[in-house]
């Protein structure tokens, strides 16, 4: 069994002098700190995080959101010495969990809910991340699937860049591999070894691939032609008279598929394992069905010949066979040899490109900084920071079995993850030659999603906080309605209803998602999405998902025309006021599960939510006017500081039980995850003042509306 270069690395640490390391050190942090001894070092590392500033960053980090008061006191009451990795395991299986790294995933593989096949997509990568998909799996079938994207739903990688083999070949370089090849499309690469052979033999795996779209029922699928459509030498190389040829498929990157160093045989043994136990599991219900069906319909045949049968003649038999031989699906959406080869290579255990690539996103999505950057770019005059570390992190996660919650757990667990971040006073400097060898956190701000999310949590609007008719609001509309043709001036009982809530069923199908808020700006609004329902949609469902991703403008337009396609030539009609009564008692959905990307100038989109368009497209961290504009002003930002008579903190604002110091201390924990200090107490009674309830409002505005609020500590 050959050494890596890791378990050589790992041997070195008994012999070498090392940096400080906590009692709760990983084995990450040794083999980092023995990389730091060799790479000579000296700078002392920030201290470890507190307590509640490790909780709400792990919040953050893992469910997207900040903790809840109870989930505060919950991880209070646990005992000090074992409540992180208490609180890391709980993180790591809370449901929301899937929901926050599947929009990490659809950042990376830019999945667009407005793409063909987008939004069965997403649904279907938050059901790989909840049921514990390997990530080598998740990315062969992505790479390999062919299909309609409504019952395959990782055909819609492919569909979402139209199957263009020289898109898809930059794609997985870059996205699987970390690797920019894109260059090398037109010309040699300027900064790396890759040439321009290197690019279209890898674009040669997509070469037979095609979008097809039906005449009649306009559905989209992908399937195999016969031939390739990438030809060697590309058009505008090819001499005057020179004969161009199918370009054969290669693959750039080499390893040896013979060498079996000791992480690929510990990933081996776990496969062998797992699939003996799926083959297990299986063998009993293998073709249960089938058979079932076919023997019952034998003795059927059986009795009402009254064993007429030939004895010799094993119909049944023969007929089991030849429905196992059918591939209704397959001879429709022939699926790719190419492509199914060119997933095996990409992610082979012993392709370092591979795990490096997937371990270098989440180092940076967690700890802040990548060991290359930018992150989808390795090449060799863009040097890895700590290559060690980098090697031995992906071999772990190669021998997890490329399991997704195995690599956030390792990280998490690390001191590098729990440090504080750069002194204040420290100039760019100084905090450069701390974070570049992971030795302090690089300040970060909230997802979009996160952000959005904490302001919902902190405001406990995730539900109703206020009792019924609170909210109630008057709205006053003018409709026109046909007049009966008996009666003068009389509307139509029937047509007022249907103009009052004339929608298309489309529309009424599309209303039954609940909107993140119950009224109010679109900029924070939008349906939230079933991810179990919309990987069980039938055809008739496509036009909901088209309005879901539609702005509010456009389905008022829907609307209209609807309207004047209802009005009746030759009828009289006349314009009525309407009187509605609405309780707008607000309660917010999460944002990871709406259509994404939202529309321009939503809230997400505001606070950095990337388009997915484009390769290396990236969330932006910027600030601007909108987004102070937005928290200041913003519907969401309004309805989380008001208190409801049915918050916790509510009871210690009025009533004999009121406690102003456990109110203040309360609406702290819940916006900040800590204890105010003496003076904020004071200046937090001063906000207070006569009347406590509204002096909360502001107290809580005030507090989500502070820098300390909106970045991860």
């Amino acid at each position: 069994m050959k050494q890596t270069t890791s378990t050589m690395f790992l041997a070195a640490l008994a012999i070498v002098t090392i940096l400080p390391l906590s009692a709760s050190a990983t084995e990450v942090d040794r083999v980092l700190a023995a990389e730091h001894r060799s790479l000579n070092v000296k700078t002392a590392a920030t201290p470890i995080v507190d307590d509640h500033t490790f909780l709400r960053r792990i919040y953050l980090d893992l469910i997207g959101r900040i903790p809840t008061g109870e989930e505060i006191r919950e991880f209070e009451g646990w005992p000090r010495a074992d409540r992180r990795e208490r609180l890391i395991e709980k993180l790591l299986h809370h449901e929301r969990f899937a929901d926050r790294w599947t929009t990490f995933f659809a950042d990376m593989l830019r999945l667009r809910s407005n793409a063909t096949g987008g939004t069965t997509l997403i649904a279907y990568v938050h059901e790989a991340i909840a049921n514990d998909m390997p990530y080598d799996e998740l990315c062969r079938r992505l790479i390999a699937a062919n299909g309609k994207a409504d019952y395959t739903p990782e055909a819609g990688f492919v569909l979402a860049d139209d199957a263009d083999p020289l898109q898809l070949a930059a794609v997985t370089s870059q996205v699987f591999l970390g690797i920019r090849m894109s260059c090398a499309q037109c010309h040699d690469h300027p900064f790396d070894v890759w040439k321009r052979e290197d690019f279209y033999g890898l674009a040669a795996f997509y070469g037979k691939t095609l979008r097809v779209e039906s005449r009649l029922t306009k559905v989209i699928y992908t399937t195999e032609n016969a031939q390739t459509s990438i030809l060697w030498p590309p058009e505008d190389d090819a001499k005057e008279g020179e004969a161009r040829k199918p370009m054969a498929p290669t693959f750039p990157i080499k390893f040896d598929s013979q060498e079996t160093p000791e992480y690929v045989s510990r990933f081996l043994a776990l496969r062998a394992r797992e699939e003996q136990a799926r083959r297990a599991r299986e063998q009993a219900n293998s073709v249960a069905s089938v058979d079932d069906l076919l023997d019952l319909t034998a003795d059927k045949a059986a009795r009402q010949t009254k064993g007429g049968l030939t004895p010799n003649l094993d119909v049944a038999a023969d007929a089991k066979s030849d429905i196992r031989k059918i591939d209704i699906k397959g001879s429709l959406y022939r699926q790719s040899d190419l492509r199914t080869q060119l997933g095996e290579l990409v992610t082979d255990p012993r392709n370092r490109y591979f795990a490096r690539a997937i371990v270098n996103r989440m180092w940076k999505e967690l700890v802040g900084r990548g060991f290359v950057e930018p992150i989808d770019d390795f090449r060799s005059d863009n040097p890895i920071s700590c290559p060690q570390t980098l090697d031995f992190i992906g071999e772990e996660f190669v021998a997890s079995g490329y399991n997704i919650r195995h690599l956030v757990g390792m990280i998490v667990r690390s001191d590098v993850y729990a440090r504080a971040a750069a002194p204040a006073d420290a100039d760019y400097l100084a905090r450069e030659d701390l974070e570049s060898v992971f030795l302090a956190t690089p300040m970060r701000r909230m997802y979009a999603e996160s952000l959005y999310d904490s302001i919902v949590t902190a405001g406990h609007l995730f539900e109703l906080k206020h009792p019924a008719g609170v909210n109630n609001r008057t709205i006053y509309e003018t409709v026109r309605v046909a007049v009966e043709d008996d009666s003068a001036g009389k509307p139509a009982a029937d047509n007022v209803a249907s103009l009052i809530q004339g929608d298309s069923p489309a529309m009424e199908e599309m209303k039954a998602g609940r909107p993140m808020s119950g009224g109010g700006y679109a900029l924070e609004s939008a349906i939230e999405l079933d991810f179990t329902k919309v990987l069980k949609k039938k055809e008739e469902d496509l036009t909901v998902d088209q309005m879901k991703v539609m702005s509010a403008e456009e389905l008022e337009a829907m609307r209209m025309v609807a309207q004047s396609k209802r009005t009746k030539p030759g009828m009289k009609y006349v314009t009525k006021e309407v009187k509605r009564v609405v309780d707008e008692n607000p309660q917010f959905n999460s944002s990871y599960r709406i259509a994404s990307p939202a529309p321009a100038g939503h809230f997400l989109r505001v606070f950095g939510q990337p388009g997915r368009q484009d390769l290396g497209d990236l969330r932006t961290d910027d600030p601007s006017m909108r987004q102070a504009l937005m928290m200041l002003n913003g519907q969401v930002t309004h309805e989380a500081s008001r208190v409801g008579a049915l918050e916790p903190i509510y009871a210690l604002l009025t009533g004999a039980k009121a406690d102003l110091n456990q109110a203040i201390e309360l609406a702290y924990l819940e916006v900040l995850t800590r204890k105010p200090t003496g003076d904020e107490v004071a200046r937090a009674k001063q906000i207070l003042g006569a009347d406590p309830v509204e002096g909360m409002a502001d107290l809580r505005w005030v507090l989500m509306n502070c820098n300390e609020f909106r970045f991860i500590p």
